[in-house]
């Protein structure tokens, strides 16, 4: 696969964290320039400006005279980033409950009856997905571009670890009714109730991923 873009290092960055995400390259592992460049077709110089771009993302580290290796999350990572992105997305749901037209609802509601139906069948990938557009609907509507920035540096973090909490047992059910009690917040345009829900909604995440790590399935560090 050949990358080609007038900024190409940015290119080269988008493609490493699907890399990252996809779970191609996992928590811990050594990114191996040599064979990226290759894999990628391009010369090293832009993927050593992708990698300082994930760098200061979180996504990755530099170790002196060893290389770039793909961050894990720790648990206190957890516990210091969760709290924090409760309160942004909760903000983003009480901008978005004062927003939002009835188009906007209607466009919700179809993202809700996909979650639905994903939690239905017990398809955790494809739940996650409609999960994440719901999130990303609800910080449109916020209109709020700082917000939104903060938000998605934090998600990038978050997103090393967050797919694991739907493994929890009967967290997707959990998942869905606090998706669903949001969402009623956000039609019956109550700002406040749409806050609270999208905060206890991050919050049993959170737990979840305790509960996991407790139970020693986590793939944390």
């Amino acid at each position: 696969m050949r990358v080609v873009s007038n900024s190409l290092h940015d290119e080269v960055a988008a493609r490493l964290r699907d890399l990252i995400f996809s779970g191609e390259l996992l928590p811990g592992a050594f990114v191996d320039e040599v064979a990226i460049a290759q894999q990628l077709e391009i010369s090293r110089t832009p993927l050593r400006e992708a990698l300082k771009v994930l760098a200061a993302e979180g996504l990755v580290r530099h170790e002196q005279r060893r290389g770039c290796f793909v961050n894990q999350v720790t648990e206190q990572d957890l516990d210091e980033i969760f709290p924090v992105i409760a309160l942004l997305e909760g903000r983003c749901a009480f901008e978005a409950a004062r927003n939002a037209t009835e188009a906007d609802i209607a466009a919700l509601e179809t993202l809700h009856e996909r979650l639905n139906k994903h939690a239905r069948a017990g398809r955790i990938t494809s739940y996650y997905e409609a999960n994440f557009a719901i999130h990303e609907a609800i910080i449109t509507l916020a209109n709020n571009r700082w917000l939104a920035q903060v938000i998605a540096d934090l998600r990038k973090i978050l997103k090393l670890a967050r797919l694991q909490q739907l493994h929890a047992p009967g967290r997707l059910q959990q998942s869905l009714s606090e998706h669903m009690a949001v969402f009623a917040a956000l039609k019956a345009r109550d700002p406040e109730g749409a806050e609270a829900a999208m905060k206890t909604h991050l919050t049993r995440q959170r737990e979840a991923l305790r509960e996991l790590a407790r139970s020693g399935r986590s793939k944390l560090a």
